[in-house]
């Protein structure tokens, strides 16, 4: 019982920490302060300590010297190389999502790539951002490989946790993006050979790349 509850309190610093990360409440740099945190989430230091690993497991922290905890930042090299990665795991991801994609997730897909043409008329971007990871998660779901998907929510989450700050932000890729997805759909549709449809997926990632690298 009591280890239940002690498990109980480290997930919930956890998940309290991890969304002030991912909404730009606590920003790259910030110091995580333990006392606080244990004071909110009404625990001991061990649960939020315990969380605070977790968290620099899934690269959202780092420790330096003389501050303790802090919030991961991330640079330019830092970016490009998680795009790099992300390109060959989610070009392997949505081809092994392929055979098992079903019509309601092609419709589900269909509808949010709908809306970001909606919001891009609008110019509501941050919006876009989060109905393109809906659009690449949606396709994920159908990965029969977790530990494959996991990788990538946790590259994922580590660039949202810097998305607020205008690092990621060149709005010239958002409508090529929106047009590539069009293309993926009608991929899973047609049951495109695997590697075409790997290659296209991998390029549609390196596009963001080409587009980071070009922003200035």
């Amino acid at each position: 019982m009591n280890e239940n509850k002690k498990l109980n309190k480290r997930q919930y610093a956890y998940e309290v920490i991890r969304k002030r990360i991912l909404n730009g409440t606590y920003v790259p740099g910030q110091r995580i302060i333990i006392d606080q945190i244990a004071k909110e989430v009404g625990s001991s230091h061990i649960p939020v300590r315990e969380a605070i690993h977790q968290l620099e497991s899934d690269q959202l922290i780092e420790y330096k010297p003389n501050s303790g905890a802090v919030v991961r930042g991330i640079n330019d090299k830092a970016y490009m190389e998680i795009l790099e990665v992300l390109a060959l795991i989610e070009g392997y991801a949505t081809v092994l999502s392929a055979p098992y994609i079903t019509r309601l997730g092609i419709e589900k897909l269909e509808a949010l790539n709908n809306n970001m043409k909606v919001l891009l008329k609008n110019y509501e971007l941050e919006q876009i951002g989060e109905l393109n990871r809906d659009f690449h998660f949606t396709i994920y779901t159908f990965c029969p490989n977790q530990l494959l998907i996991q990788n990538i929510t946790q590259m994922w989450d580590r660039m949202d946790a810097v998305r607020r700050t205008g690092f990621t932000f060149f709005p010239q890729r958002t409508p090529k993006s929106i047009d590539e997805h069009d293309t993926i759909i009608n991929m899973l549709k047609q049951k495109t050979d695997m590697e075409e449809l790997e290659s296209f997926a991998r390029m549609h990632k390196l596009n963001t790349l080409k587009a980071f690298k070009e922003r200035n």
